[in-house]
């Protein structure tokens, strides 16, 4: 049985023992989620999460190296950035489009008299200007501790550039980061045999503390999240992946389902982007000196699923709070969630401190994410599995635009050299 069987079978599980615990009475779902469910699902994202950084710092150098003109790395960096806006600005005007008909906000009775939401930490993301001077370390070894992905992007792409200005004087380094990446792929090979039961615990805990009657309260509101995200994903990213990268999104969806399963159980971006650019490198193609360079990037800027969410979730407190907004302040919602996904981390949960922001540009109350919040973790799987999606399509379209500039074999091109 291949591996994404075996978690689409430990998420089926879940789901089922989830929704058990959440129909019984008492204190049976903290006993079980305290003791079996969370210390499962943690030590398997701590796994993941340890791998992360190496396998990013190790990528990215490789990267750099395939490509080896810096005017290149700009080349394929700026055609990332640019999708990556462009599908993000898609997402949250096809979002509020959705919420906008089938207004969920006025399909039931929400009590907003005592509604309470802590906002704190929203000032460091809102300032977009210090968000680019920040991808400059202070200190590399600091960025690396605390997982910073701009930081070490960067400074990793500084020593690419490096190795290839130093040439055979650089021999000992190239040969030490290659085997590196390699042992790290090893890795992720042994902890992702562990996934089924990663998925089953993180799933089961998931669902069992929603609740059935925050879920039938929230029902119309997570329709609108769930049918955004699909339409999303199948049309703009199934329609770049035809006509920009002229492969076919079901090819693309086949291959690459096993990232998209595991970025549901884990909700995070960056714990699943060893997978992901594994699969991205052996299964759709796209060389590792574009892979490991856009997919890293696109952990951090790109956010679809949660421009989707901001969207269905701006409309709907408007909606519940009987607020109209003009056409001036939709455009500001858009500007203003593409801008806040840049630099955010990929970690679960933050997309409702980017709703803060977006929700305080337009002078709605923030207390009403107090509404939300109880389904959000299930709606966080959903829209992680977006986007991560939209990285690996990102790096599709761009290995498909540069391939005319790409050696054949990029990835390889040093082991000529060591050889020597």
């Amino acid at each position: 049985m291949s591996e994404t069987k075996k978690i689409l079978i430990g998420l089926v599980l879940g789901v089922v023992v989830g929704l058990g615990l959440a129909g019984l009475s008492g204190n049976v779902y903290d006993i079980v989620n305290t003791y079996i469910l969370s210390p499962v699902g943690t030590v398997f994202l701590n796994l993941i999460k340890m791998l992360v950084v190496p396998i990013v710092f190790f990528s990215i150098i490789l990267g750099v190296m395939g490509l080896g003109d810096p005017k290149e790395l700009g080349r394929v960096g700026s055609k990332a950035l640019l999708f990556f806006l462009t599908t993000t600005a898609l997402a949250i005007m096809l979002a509020m489009g959705v919420a906008s008909v089938i207004q969920p906000g006025e399909r039931g009775d929400f009590a907003t008299a005592n509604l309470e939401f802590e906002t704190a930490a929203t000032d460091e993301s809102s300032n977009i200007v210090q968000t680019f001077v920040n991808m400059i370390p202070t200190n590399p070894i600091q960025s690396l501790a605390e997982g910073n992905m701009l930081q070490i992007i960067v400074f990793a792409a500084l020593i690419g550039f490096a190795m290839i200005a130093l040439g055979d004087r650089a021999k000992s380094w190239r040969r030490f980061v290659k085997q590196g990446d390699r042992i790290m792929m090893h890795l992720i090979h042994l902890v992702m045999k562990l996934a089924p039961y990663g998925a089953f615990a993180l799933i089961a805990s998931a669902i069992g503390g929603i609740g059935l009657d925050a879920v039938r309260a929230m029902a119309w509101y997570m329709f609108a999240v769930v049918l955004t995200l699909f339409l999303h994903a199948t049309i703009v990213y199934g329609g770049a992946l035809l006509f920009l990268g002229k492969m076919s999104p079901v090819f693309f969806f086949k291959n690459f389902n096993e990232a998209i399963t595991l970025a549901f159980s884990t909700s995070s971006s960056n714990a699943t982007l060893p997978v992901s650019m594994e699969l991205a490198q052996t299964k759709l193609g796209v060389p590792r000196s574009i892979s490991s360079f856009v997919q890293p990037l696109g952990a951090t800027v790109n956010m679809d699923g949660t421009a989707i969410m901001q969207g269905v979730a701006t409309i709907f407190i408007a909606q519940v709070f009987a607020a109209d907004l003009t056409i001036a302040q939709l455009a500001t919602v858009v500007i203003t969630a593409v801008l806040a996904s840049v630099g955010t981390a990929g970690v679960p949960g933050v997309g409702l401190i980017m709703l803060a922001l977006v929700l305080q540009s337009v002078n709605l109350p923030v207390e009403g994410i107090a509404l939300i919040i109880g389904v959000d973790r299930i709606l966080d799987m959903l829209r992680t599995s977006v986007n991560i999606t939209g990285d690996a399509t990102c790096a599709v379209v761009v290995s498909k635009l540069e391939e005319k500039h790409l050696p054949p074999v990029d990835e390889d091109a040093w082991d000529e050299v060591e050889a020597k």
